[in-house]
């Protein structure tokens, strides 16, 4: 970020492993992350499904102050049974929706990310997941169908033959539908969506709640600031 002619844009933090794994109580890294960002004025995105990220309230309000900073939360279930079997070891829904509340009364932008919206499995939940993601303070959603990328495939399949064997076949068979008759498409305009009816459908669905429940409206979403980029010592380009 100090060398001369670096062009700023925004960067997301918990995109491949989330930004607040339990490991990051000790260790800090993204705690000391932002205070770079916030330093440089730097704008960024977190995407997290803990609640450490009220932690660092201190060093995201001001980075909000200056519209420097966003935050989505992961939200995949509200049955405390099904996030316990399907996300181990991670915060719970009310804990989640506790941390979108707390952030936008701070007023941290937050958004929602339903994902993954799995076929039969919790699909049936996503007006709920929206509703009360917009009650806690989210102002803009977004979701993405299961993807099973490599070794995951595998996983997930003896996951669910351990916990859904009723009906692990149904779903598998609703994944290979969405995805061109494989389990995993990568293709960067459908991995995220999927195609096909059960795709379709929960696009339409997506899109109605969204409409009913005025998320992603396009004054909520005006993006993040680069224009106040300023490594230390430099002064503010006021042109």
């Amino acid at each position: 970020m100090s060398r001369p002619g670096y062009v700023p844009q925004p960067i997301a933090l918990g995109i491949n492993t989330d930004a607040y794994q339990p490991l990051e109580r000790e260790q800090r890294l993204t705690r000391q992350a932002l205070e770079i960002l916030l330093r440089f004025r730097h704008p960024v995105h977190l995407i997290t499904k803990g609640s450490l990220v009220l932690r660092d309230l201190d060093l995201l309000v001001p980075l909000a102050e200056q519209r420097l900073v966003s935050v989505a939360v992961s939200l995949t279930t509200l049955d405390d049974e099904l996030k316990r079997i399907m996300e181990p070891r991670t915060a719970s829904p009310t804990a989640r929706l506790r941390v979108l509340r707390t952030l936008h009364e701070a007023g941290v932008p937050v958004s929602v990310m339903c994902a993954p919206m799995i076929p039969m499995i919790n699909d049936m939940e996503l007006e709920r997941l929206l509703e009360a993601a917009r009650e806690a303070g989210a102002r803009s959603a977004g979701y993405v169908l299961l993807r099973l990328p490599h070794e995951i495939a595998t996983l997930f399949e003896a996951w669910l033959e351990e916990h859904f064997p009723q009906r692990a076949a149904h779903v598998m068979s609703l994944i290979r539908q969405s995805r061109g008759g494989k389990v995993y498409d990568s293709r960067f305009g459908s991995r995220m969506r999927g195609e096909g009816q059960f795709a379709q459908l929960l696009a339409q669905r997506f899109q109605l709640a969204c409409k009913r429940l005025g998320y992603n409206r396009r004054e909520q979403n005006q993006g993040l600031d680069c224009s106040l980029f300023a490594p230390p010592g430099q002064q503010l380009n006021l042109l």
